[in-house]
């Protein structure tokens, strides 16, 4: 009987397993593989010859090419830390007044915010884009009308990131307010019952009960919006090309540039590579440091 459920089980599993070895092991492995390589985009994979670790001395080293590489890494960090510093807490302010039973409008609330995730990047950056405009961008209207200047979102290397970032966040919060609000849904509400029977106010509710009790939920979100923000590609290649002065040159931009348009294959991989174990080192630190505090 259980050979049986087994061998139905591995039936059924065996295609998503066949096209997740296919369409992401596979890729994966090669990307690897090119890494130690000396290869060109223009030429076939057999034309490849090994260099061992010269890609990753390179990427790391004095050169220009490394210093590309760091700056792009660099963009890619603070880009990603601003992108969830702002998307949690929103999230959770967001999921508060949609759960909430007292406030009006929450379920129009809740379509509005998960409408933006809705919408596909590239028309997002294509729309954020005339918004930031400097001369006939609403934005910059409606600081004129209290006085203030036309503001270089786009064409200063001090804001440019930081727009790019205003952008994802306005397109992700949506999706993880509907995250917080299912974290919400699963705290018992005899908890809130008993802490104001003991006196606690919102704020000792939202301390004592809602943040210790959605951890989970916030770690998950925190992750999901980690690996979202590393893979931000469509609003730099559409708005910003990487400038001014490579502020906005993040890494999965600057791969595509390397690895496609100067046809190094063996570079882009390596700095690929040393995306996936960034990732990897981040993720794993995450959960680490969760552990610790359910340990504590």
């Amino acid at each position: 009987m259980i050979q049986r459920y087994r061998a139905s089980a591995g039936i059924m599993l065996a295609p998503a397993v066949t096209l997740i070895g296919i369409f992401i092991l596979l890729p994966m492995l090669l990307t690897v593989w090119l890494s130690f390589q000396d290869w060109s985009t223009q030429t076939p994979f057999s034309s490849a010859s090994f260099i061992g670790l010269d890609n990753f001395r390179e990427i790391f080293g004095a050169s220009s090419v490394g210093r590309d590489f760091k700056g792009a890494l660099t963009n890619t960090a603070i880009y990603t830390a601003l992108s969830v510093i702002l998307i949690l807490p929103l999230s959770v302010a967001f999921g508060l007044m949609v759960y909430q039973h007292d406030v009006a409008g929450g379920t129009a609330l809740r379509t509005v915010l998960f409408s933006t995730y809705m919408v596909p990047m590239i028309a997002v950056a294509l729309v954020w884009s005339k918004l930031y405009s400097p001369s006939e961008g609403p934005l910059n209207q409606m600081l004129g009308l209290i006085g203030i200047g036309p503001q270089p979102f786009l064409s200063s290397p001090r804001s440019a990131l930081v727009s790019i970032v205003l952008l994802n966040v306005w397109q992700q919060v949506g999706y993880f307010t509907v995250l917080a609000i299912a974290g919400l849904t699963q705290i018992p509400d005899s908890l809130y019952e008993a802490a104001k029977l003991d006196g606690a106010n919102r704020l000792e509710q939202f301390r004592f009960i809602t943040l210790p009790l959605m951890r989970r939920t916030l770690l998950f979100s925190a992750v999901i919006a980690i690996i979202n923000a590393v893979q931000v590609f469509e609003p730099v290649a559409l708005i910003t090309q990487g400038g001014p002065v490579g502020s906005t040159n993040v890494l999965t931009y600057h791969i595509r540039r390397v690895g496609i348009e100067r046809a190094q294959g063996g570079l882009g991989s390596a700095m690929a590579v040393m995306l996936m174990l960034s990732l990897i080192v981040v993720v794993c630190a995450l959960f680490a440091l969760a552990n610790r505090k359910d340990q504590e």
